[in-house]
């Protein structure tokens, strides 16, 4: 009977459903091209910085200057991603990261590499990949259909672990027949298939009807977004906690190889190729673990299986039982982050998913510098193994967790709601007018005042994440049914553009409040500009009916 199932059934079950689509297709394997150049390119820089300097320091900062700017530009990466243009963006970013490694590989080839240029390089490499990561994440949604993206998620997630299983290994290769040249020259070459797909991808554009944000108002409103959204607020913090709590495991594996496992370089690499495989298996199972477990239950298990792997690795001094330790603690490392992230790309609509997958990123990857820098210092006291009981210790007790902070059931993305028509004003109003003050009437009976007040509770939430301020809803002491919402927008502009980014399930809210409304009249919305006179122009003949005017009266 299998045989005769829809084909259509058969791939949205898949995770290799997104391969289907052309663009995806393209994209997916460049980027496998592209990780697997950067991974050879860290081993070059790691062995040209241990030629040129015997600091230790200086050879740690390499992993530093390519990882720094996730933390430092995150943010305003996401920004430029949900302001622009996103295929444009990925190929400026790729622009940027390949500029930074040719450079790389000419001066290294002239001999004119200092420590400090090979820092700067490979941090500007590593902020055209943290752009192009933002951008990339953000944009999978317009690649494939919605029933995909869990799948494709887990494919990104694929991409770099298949590079990072044999990456290194190629990297040791290459800088030990050619030199640490040739590993920078094969990186800058491994970009160019990825801005041959980017270049050939014809993304249909959605143009607004409105101006986009400055970079500042936008990295505003999308700290406002996550502020404002509890679910996404909910992953950000697991994430952290994750990432702080077991982010340091990965960094310790050398100290393992070499002072558990009593090896060299040869068994550090079968150890990251033992976890690299089993990020691999989990990022291919993610489909069926999400149908099988809700959100939370998953996360929970693979805490459970995490601290136990870590546990056996602590243990251990067999390198097979420890590799087979990594492989799980690879599976389940993997699906926890694909849960953390098909979460926030499930909870944000696409005016804010680059926001939000930049905040996502920042927290993982601040949560895991934290853990790694805390557990390297708790190994210099306390020594590897009991730094890695401890960790598996605090990992096993991270479900605790989810009693206050339970991870999000979604099931299903954020869908955008259609466009709403400007309402109707006879002032002269310019994109900057503003403050504007938007008071919102309802009557509602006595007996559903509780009610009503509990539904305007959630419409505060997602009005303030969309971009009012100062909310606030007030009962008439005269006219016990008479309820006024209140909140400002800072423009006529920002206003728009707050009551556009409504999903379905937020206008759903706004139905939800207006049916408590009773009585012959609609819902009554007063919009008014708190600055009349600076904002009424000069040549308006009548100044007494604008300033009157100011009250634009609109049925909701």
């Amino acid at each position: 009977m299998t045989s005769s199932c829809k084909p259509q059934m058969i791939c949205a079950d898949s995770v290799i459903a997104p391969l289907r689509h052309l663009a995806f297709r393209r994209i997916w394997f460049a980027s496998v091209l592209a990780n697997l150049g950067a991974l050879i390119r860290s081993v070059g820089a790691a062995w040209a910085m241990t030629q040129m300097t015997s600091s230790a320091d200086k050879v740690a900062l390499v992993q530093t200057a390519l990882m720094l700017p996730v933390m430092l530009i995150s943010m305003p990466a996401g920004a430029i991603a949900d302001m622009y243009d996103r295929r444009i963006v990925s190929l400026v970013s790729v622009g940027i990261a390949l500029a930074g490694a040719t450079a790389l590989a000419t001066l290294a080839w002239l001999g004119q590499i200092t420590p400090n240029l090979l820092l700067a390089l490979c941090f500007v490499v590593g902020s055209g990949m943290a752009l192009m990561d933002s951008a990339w994440q953000s944009s999978v949604r317009e690649q494939v259909p919605l029933e995909a993206l869990p799948a494709a998620v887990a494919l990104n997630s694929i991409s770099y672990n298949i590079a990072r299983s044999v990456g290194p290994a190629i990297g040791g290769i290459v800088v030990a027949t050619a030199g640490a040249v040739a590993a920078f020259a094969l990186n800058a070459m491994l970009y160019f298939p990825l801005i041959g797909a980017l270049f050939l991808w014809k993304r249909v554009s959605e143009p607004s009807r409105l101006p986009p944000e400055s970079l500042s108002r936008a990295i505003v409103s999308g700290v406002r977004y996550i502020i404002n959204s509890p679910s996404i607020k909910i992953v950000l913090v697991r994430s952290m906690a994750t990432g702080i709590i077991g982010g340091g495991f990965i960094a310790l594996m050398p100290l393992v190889a070499r002072d558990v496992l009593h090896g060299g370089a040869q068994t550090y690499g079968m150890m990251l190729s033992a976890f690299g495989l089993g990020a691999v298996i989990g990022a291919l199972n993610i489909t069926e673990v999400r149908k099988r477990m809700s959100g939370e239950a998953a996360t929970r298990a693979c805490a459970l299986s995490m601290g136990g792997a870590i546990t056996a690795v602590a243990l251990s001094g067999e390198p097979v039982l420890t590799a087979v330790a990594l492989f799980l603690a690879g599976v389940v490392w993997m699906i926890t982050w694909a849960l953390f992230n098909i979460g926030v790309q499930l909870a944000a609509p696409r005016w804010v998913a680059g926001r939000s997958l930049a905040a996502y990123q920042a927290a993982g990857s601040g949560g895991i510098a934290i853990g790694s820098w805390a557990l390297g210092y708790l190994a210099d006291v306390t020594g590897v193994q009991t730094t890695l009981l401890i960790s598996a210790g605090l990992m096993l007790a991270s479900p605790v967790l989810g009693l206050w902070l339970r991870m999000p059931g979604i099931s299903s993305r954020e869908q955008d709601a259609e466009m709403l028509a400007d309402p109707e004003v006879r002032l002269e109003l310019s994109g900057r007018s503003g403050p504007l003050v938007v008071e919102i009437e309802y009557r509602v009976a006595r007996d559903n005042a509780r009610a009503f007040h509990n539904v305007m509770q959630d419409v505060q939430l997602y009005r303030q994440r969309n971009g009012a301020y100062g909310w606030s809803i007030a009962r008439d002491i005269a006219d016990p049914e008479l309820w006024t919402e209140r909140y400002h927008c800072p423009t006529w502009l920002d206003y728009l553009r707050q009551r556009n980014r409504s999903t379905q399930s937020e206008r759903a809210l706004d139905r939800q409040a207006e049916a408590f409304h009773i009585g012959p009249e609609s819902v009554r919305v007063r919009r008014m500009l708190e600055r009349p006179f600076g904002s009424v122009r000069r040549n308006d003949d009548e100044p007494d009916r604008a300033a009157k005017d100011v009250v634009c009266m609109v049925k909701g």
